[in-house]
């Protein structure tokens, strides 16, 4: 004879079965059995066995069937299990319904069946619910529990009120409920949320000094939030104080710290942290190495990140889809398609079946890359290969089309994805406003808003910025202001992006009051402006000459609980200056630092430097700029920075510190504009100074400084002698330098080429000019070069007879610069005379 089948055992099985629909078939068929009848247990366990799936039909069959054949008031327990499954698939609709079926099949709800469903309103955000929750509770007599208080302070820190979760915390012994490090730990996470990390360290300290250590699970709910933070640095110190107190960390401690350092862009450390723990006898596990293969891609470090995807492998661990995910996603946000492509191909050979993340990845790097063909055979080969029609995938190739301006394209998608089965959203809209927005088609994208309304989609917040964005641009702020108007009639309030986008496009048009009556109206309407508000208000203020009242608005700033930037102070600063109020730009700089410790950067300097330039102060200004060059700042100075302070010396006559900031500029690796390297040309050329002046002509030709003209020249002789002369050529036709300067420099240059020493007797124009006509007609290039040579010898031993007979020896360029040097005498008819007497001796 058999052994009867006891409801243990169909609970055993159902719990140990896998797939749920195999596990429901059996359930089924030993209804069949004789004396069988499903209990409490087995009910219970066939309904988590779905839940936990999430086969939610099948569970609410079976839960029909065991209110008819179980006592509905044992029934809470099965309640609150199918509350969770619910909830953790964030179906919030059927978890209030099935808590209020309790109470209509008389199944009265205790505490715990309200702080179930109170803990799920309050981790979807529905806190407004949860409190009306928790008064009808109070309202039905049932008292509240430590974990009610508990939930009540996790709703208060989620809206940002830890102080008040505090109170409840403090209040809970007067309720009869004692505290717990749970509750502690939820009070500590929201201060840290909150960034009252003074207040969350104090607390901390209380709940240890009170006797209360948190286990490992709460206290890496609590590192969690810093996690998300970045904070390592406070993470580290409360593990500290927690294992002095005899808390391991666990796994999920190692990883929580791996996300924290990667979040906050510190991959040494968490590949330190990873190796550590493993040298403390701690396995990582597939979440660790995916997280830190993740955080690697996050940060471009992709190879590295393939590198710890085959340690994994070594160390036992099969890839996930997470993990190829995050690789193929990192190759392609780099352009390297082709990595991406290889990755791919060899997880699909071990089993890896891509997603609709894997195909949005591609697509995307291949835009990137500049490929649309390919792109859209991916596209197609993601719904050829069976993939369930998904939005985020023709968005991602609708927002490709549209940023590489292939409109047409991206509206006709739009179009197939209806055929498809897949109805496009106000996302898919916006990326074709967006792409069409960008391209200047405005109007366009306005009509396809229209057409969105029409069609029932109703536009977002990002619909309407967009367009008052593109009107902006085109200064038709008429149209940007009308789009305002209409956003209240849409449901739509306009946020502080709207409102900044108009008060940019009004600034742009110098249409200064309308930005403070726009500004006001802001502020009427309720929305909360931010630092680059305030940043257009203070520029417009100081563009219409109002610089006292955008001093002001310093003083408001703070009052709103803000901290003025750079930017804010950069402004002004410019402001005074144009104002002509030098002193008081002076002042603001200082306090800048002094009052609301913000260093200037090197843009701040500029705008001072290039103040005091203007009105000659060149003692406050090159100690400013000494400030910049000093090692501990981190605002070194630029291009500008070196051109304003050597136009100031020029125009202040200080020639030796222009020249040798010009100098100084060129060494650094700038290189000063054409106006700057004139300005100081000019001031040495008034100083007689040629002999400087050129050897700037030259630094410029060595540093290829020079007309374009020159890099057509081929021959390097050719080119080193002419690019001098083309370029102090053109210094004078821009303007750059005056025809005295260019004078001097001409000759300068032509000096460098004919002599090697300095001239002692610089010889008459009128005899100057004779000799050179002479000279050009000896050497003209008709004539062998042994004729030239014999002619010109014979004409510098005709001209002075003294000369030593080494003359001979010399080449021809030597003899010339020797003529030239040397030449008083004679007489254009005796240099004839001596050439028709080389002929005949020729």
């Amino acid at each position: 004879m058999s052994r009867p089948l006891l409801p243990k055992h169909v609970s055993a099985v159902v719990m140990c079965q896998k797939d749920p629909f195999k596990a429901l078939e059996m359930f089924n068929s030993v209804k069949k059995e004789d004396g069988f009848k499903h209990t409490l247990s087995t009910y219970k366990c066939m309904i988590e066995k779905l839940g936990f799936h999430g086969e939610f039909e099948a569970m609410e069959h079976v839960l029909a069937e065991m209110r008819m054949n179980i006592d509905n008031r044992l029934l809470e327990g099965v309640y609150i299990g199918a509350m969770r499954h619910y909830g953790r698939k964030g179906k919030i609709e059927e978890v209030v319904n099935v808590f209020h079926r309790m109470d209509f099949y008389n199944c009265e709800p205790s505490v715990q069946s309200y702080n179930a469903i109170m803990n799920i309103l309050v981790e979807y955000g529905y806190f407004n619910q949860s409190h009306k929750v928790y008064m009808n509770m109070i309202g039905n007599g049932i008292i509240p529990d430590v974990y009610t208080y508990t939930i009540r302070i996790k709703c208060f820190c989620r809206t940002s009120r830890p102080q008040a979760a505090l109170r409840l915390l403090n209040n809970m012994p007067l309720q009869g409920c004692e505290f717990n490090a749970v509750a502690y730990c939820t009070v500590i996470s929201g201060f840290y949320e909150g960034n009252y990390q003074i207040e969350a360290c104090e607390l901390f300290e209380v709940m240890l000094g009170k006797g209360m250590c948190p286990d490992v699970t709460t206290f890496n709910k609590l590192i969690h939030t810093l996690s998300k933070k970045g904070d390592v640095q406070e993470t580290e110190k409360l593990l500290n104080k927690v294992m002095k107190r005899g808390v391991s960390p666990n796994l999920f401690t190692l990883n929580i710290f791996i996300q924290g350092l990667c979040k906050r862009g510190s991959l040494n450390g968490a590949v330190r942290m990873l190796d550590g723990f493993m040298k403390e006898g701690l396995t990582p596990d597939v979440v660790t190495y995916n997280t830190l293969i993740f955080g690697l891609c996050k940060n471009f470090k992709v190879e590295e990140a393939e590198s710890y995807m085959r340690k994994m492998v070594n160390n036992g661990f099969q890839p996930d889809t997470f993990t190829y995910n995050s690789i193929i996603d990192g190759y392609c946000k780099l352009g390297m398609i082709q990595k991406a492509d290889k990755i791919l191909s060899d997880a699909i050979f071990k089993g890896f079946v891509p997603d609709d993340f894997t195909y949005c990845s591609l697509i995307k790097g291949v835009f990137q890359d500049g490929d649309t063909d390919r792109a859209i055979a991916v596209f197609k080969e993601a719904m050829g290969k069976g993939l369930r029609l998904n939005i985020g995938l023709f968005n991602t190739l609708v927002k490709g089309l549209s940023e590489n301006g292939l409109i047409l394209q991206a509206l006709q998608l739009m179009n197939e994805m209806l055929e498809k089965g897949c109805s496009p959203n106000i996302w898919t809209y916006n990326l074709v406003i967006n792409g069409l927005c960008k391209m200047g088609y405005v109007s366009d994208a306005s009509r396809l808003v229209d057409d969105a309304i029409a069609k029932g989609y109703l536009p977002d917040i990002f619909t309407f910025n967009t367009l008052i964005d593109g009107y902006c641009k085109q200064l038709n702020l008429n149209n940007a202001i009308e789009i305002i108007n209409s956003m209240w009639s849409h449901g739509v309030t306009p946020d502080v992006i709207t409102y900044n986008t108009v008060l940019n496009g009004l600034r742009k048009s110098a249409k200064y009051e309308d930005v403070m009556c726009t500004f006001q109206a802001m502020m009427e309407k309720g929305c909360i402006p931010n630092i680059i508000t305030y940043n257009i208000v203070v520029e417009s203020l100081c563009k219409a000459r109002k610089v006292n009242e955008a001093l002001d608005m310093l003083q408001e700033i703070r009052n709103k609980g803000l901290t003025p930037d750079i930017v804010c102070f950069g402004t002004l600063i410019s402001g005074l200056c144009s104002n002509g109020d030098l002193d008081g730009a002076y002042h603001l700089f200082r306090r800048m630092k002094q009052e609301y410790d913000i260093s200037p950067t090197t843009a701040t300097y500029n705008i001072m430097i290039n103040a005091l330039c203007g009105k000659l102060e060149m003692s406050t200004a090159e100690k400013l700029f000494c400030e910049m060059c000093d090692s501990d700042s981190n605002s070194v100075p630029d291009c500008f920075t070196y051109r304003v302070m050597i136009d100031g010396f020029c125009k202040a006559g200080n020639t030796d510190l222009g020249y040798n900031f010009l100098l100084k500029t060129i060494e650094k690796g700038f290189i000063p504009e054409l106006v700057t390297f004139g300005r100081v040309l000019n001031c040495l050329c008034m100083k007689h100074r040629v002999h400087e002046a050129v050897g700037i002509i030259h630094l410029m030709v060595r540093k290829g400084i020079v007309p374009e003209v020159v890099n057509s020249i081929f021959e390097v002789d050719k080119k080193e002698i002419a690019a001098p002369k083309i370029l102090v050529e053109d210094l004078l036709k821009k303007g750059h330098v005056t025809y005295s300067a260019y004078e001097l420099l001409y000759e300068g240059i032509r000096d460098k080429k004919l002599v090697k020493k300095t001239k002692k007797v610089t010889p008459k124009t009128s005899k100057w000019q004779t000799l050179l006509s002479v000279l050009r007609w000896l050497l003209r290039p008709s004539l062998s070069r042994t004729l030239q040579r014999h002619r010109v010898l014979a004409f510098i031993l005709f001209a002075r007879p003294n000369i030593h007979w080494k003359v001979r020896e010399h080449g021809v360029c030597d003899l010339i610069m020797f003529l030239v040097r040397r030449s008083a005498g004679g007489s254009k008819d005796k240099l004839i005379e001596v050439i028709v007497y080389c002929d005949h001796n020729e």
